[in-house]
């Protein structure tokens, strides 16, 4: 058994968290507020930027896993010193980091994501994304930490509520038979990568010391669009075709006036708009974890979320 600190609760690291222990290893979760106690998991409240409290914490432990992310519309703000302060405590206590990436830093391209591609982003978010893995990196070849960097497609499964493109605006709705409406063109490729084999990766690399100094894209099974997999949701729910509208750009910009998060779709929305497509062979080829066959996420991800409107936290 071996001792673990996971940065941040949400979907990513709750799911991570959780197969840390149900594989026998000691894990600590470190959050802003804390958290009521769980079988297994130690939760800790802690600013990240308090990087003495925050050593403390991780002394010890042979992973950080970095899977705390601010307010979506305070990432430039608040990303860098996160960033920063997870560093300084890899540097101090020898813990691995692992860090949850995304695909943000590459910017728009044509043709498949490989990892090999420069990261060119050029608006805020995928800058500051980018930026922050360019940091990791150069102190992982300074030799002054150990590191890893693990990228998902947009999150999908059991777990993603409000933050998933395919989660608590579209999943209640094709329950009910309702129509549902999403961002960008629907029949346009694009990767889901499936919140467990999110967790699994990210445990994975954790341990193989073959995976460190780079980024890897999480197994994710082949790209489908939005239209095409609200069809297999609706199918295996029982509710027959439901009817998938685009988003117009229109209803975006009022939504976008009273709302942050959806005020800063406007960034991304080239990642909707035309073939999106992760290719993740590279870590297939290097390592164990496997994508999850997509009816099988699909089953899961229906049942998640009748078992939420069942008990009423839909």
């Amino acid at each position: 058994m071996s001792h673990h600190v996971v940065m941040g609760f949400g979907p990513a690291g709750a799911a991570t968290a959780r197969l840390l222990v149900a594989r026998g290893h000691a894990v600590r979760v470190v959050t802003t507020s804390g958290r009521s106690p769980e079988p297994g998991i130690e939760h800790v409240a802690c600013d990240a930027r308090d990087r003495e409290r925050l050593t403390e914490i991780v002394r010890g432990a042979v992973a950080l896993h970095g899977c705390a992310a601010p307010p979506y519309h305070r990432w430039a703000e608040d990303w860098p010193p996160l960033v920063s302060s997870l560093c300084a405590v890899a540097e101090e206590t020898g813990a691995v980091l692992v860090m949850l990436g995304n695909l943000y830093g590459y910017g728009p391209v044509d043709g498949p994501l490989t990892e090999d591609l420069p990261l060119a982003a050029t608006g805020v978010k995928g800058r500051v994304r980018a930026s922050g893995w360019e940091q990791v990196l150069r102190r992982h070849e300074e030799g002054r930490l150990r590191a890893v960097e693990v990228r998902a497609a947009d999150f999908f499964g059991p777990g993603v509520t409000d933050g998933g493109h395919l989660a608590a605006q579209v999943v209640p709705r094709l329950l009910r038979g309702k129509p549902v409406s999403v961002l960008g063109d629907p029949d346009a490729p694009h990767s889901w990568s499936y919140l467990p084999d999110v967790a699994a990766a990210l445990v994975e690399v954790a341990g193989e010391e073959r995976a460190w100094g780079r980024a890897w894209h999480v197994p994710t099974e082949p790209a489908l669009s939005a239209r095409q997999m609200i069809d297999r949701l609706a199918a295996r729910a029982g509710t027959g075709p439901v009817a998938v509208r685009r988003l117009p750009p229109v209803a975006l910009g009022v939504a976008g006036l009273f709302s942050p998060l959806i005020r800063e779709l406007k960034e991304i929305r080239y990642q909707f708009d035309r073939p999106f497509v992760m290719d993740a062979r590279a870590y297939e080829a290097a390592f164990a974890v496997r994508a999850t066959p997509v009816d099988e996420q699909v089953d899961a991800t229906v049942d998640w979320w009748r078992a939420r409107s069942t008990t009423g936290t839909a």
